[in-house]
């Protein structure tokens, strides 16, 4: 422990890069609730790492933290080898940031946008006007480069956000639910422009989302569920975790469903997004038994292979989607709105 309270950071080893992010005991709370409960993390250089959760899990209030735009009430954390505390300064040089608010300003045109953010950054001038061209290209924006912003659909918005947060060349590009409010299509389209920033830039992605088909594009995940990380690993060893098929049906007595399932089945089903959900290894062989022996009407069934919600409700009891309806507004948001 040094003069200023603060452990020192772990020396690298020669030759080894630190991690792009590195948490370690992270709380954060508003009062008496907690929105971040002790969390470790660490991000690889160079890697898509995504923040997954319903809202008011603590993924906004973590990248608060990390981007200096909050101090956590115990813990450290480090982002590009700088304390977010000690170091504040270096941390804002070293990261890029894509609020899930709008923060452009639509009366000056796209490229005025970066201009004025290059000027804040202290981008050099003798190389600006080619980076801003590189990224406005990047994110397909280069020939709408002269319009006013307030003329942007919500998607270009969106990407010109992603290519104002890469003009000063950041080792982190932190984006807090970059898709929120678009349509798939143009959802998918932003995800395609990630993917072409991981392949030219190498910069390090971390992402909050609650979408689950976003949360795919990434290398790694943490689950994110009442500020704690439930669940982290590649996408693909979290499915195969899970181990079980996920077979769902709608009745005309879901309760009696429920029972059934248990006594005819010795099986713990629950309605989940308004369907009678159960997990099973082989939920293709379990269909036809699920018409011959449950003894009642099935108006539908639907079978899928392990899936990240799949995940969720395996950690946490819930699909992200009913974290969604129970919660309302998350308590410690609200108190933070109220200068908490």
């Amino acid at each position: 422990m040094n003069q200023t309270g603060v452990e020192p950071s772990t020396p690298t080893p020669p030759g080894h890069q630190p991690p792009a992010v590195r948490v370690r005991g992270l709380v954060k709370s508003y009062g008496s609730v907690q929105a971040v409960r002790g969390i470790d993390l660490d991000v690889a250089p160079g890697e898509t790492f995504g923040f997954l959760g319903p809202n008011g899990a603590g993924k906004s209030t973590t990248i608060n933290i990390l981007c200096t735009l909050a101090t956590a009430s115990a813990g450290t954390a480090e982002v590009a080898g700088f304390d977010v505390v000690r170091q504040r300064a270096a941390v804002r040089r070293q990261i890029g940031l894509v609020f899930q608010e709008p923060t452009l300003d639509g009366y000056l045109s796209g490229e005025q946008n970066l201009r004025f953010h290059g000027e804040l950054y202290g981008v050099d001038r003798a190389s600006a006007a080619a980076r801003r061209e590189q990224v406005l290209r990047m994110v397909g924006l280069w020939e709408r480069r002269g319009d006013e912003v307030n003329k942007y659909s919500g998607g270009m918005r969106r990407r010109l956000e992603i290519a104002r947060g890469l003009l000063h060349s950041p080792s982190v590009l932190f984006l807090d639910e970059p898709t929120i409010g678009l349509d798939p299509q143009t959802r998918k389209s932003i995800w395609s422009y990630l993917g072409e920033l991981h392949r030219t830039e190498k910069t390090t992605v971390f992402v909050t989302t609650h979408y689950m088909e976003e949360a795919e594009n990434c290398d790694r995940i943490a689950i994110m569920n009442e500020g704690r990380i439930v669940a982290l690993d590649t996408p693909d060893r979290l499915k195969a975790g899970v181990g079980a098929d996920r077979v769902q049906i709608s009745t005309s007595d879901d309760t009696e469903a429920l029972l059934r399932l248990r006594d005819r089945f010795g099986l713990d089903a629950a309605v989940h997004e308004g369907l009678v959900t159960v997990s099973v290894p082989d939920g293709a062989g379990f269909v036809p038994r699920l018409f011959t022996e449950l003894g009642m009407e099935i108006r539908s069934v639907t079978v899928q292979r392990p899936t990240l919600d799949d995940v969720f409700l395996a950690h946490t009891g819930s699909t992200i989607r009913d974290a969604e309806a129970g919660a309302g507004p998350s308590p410690f948001a609200v108190m933070a709105r109220r200068g908490r």
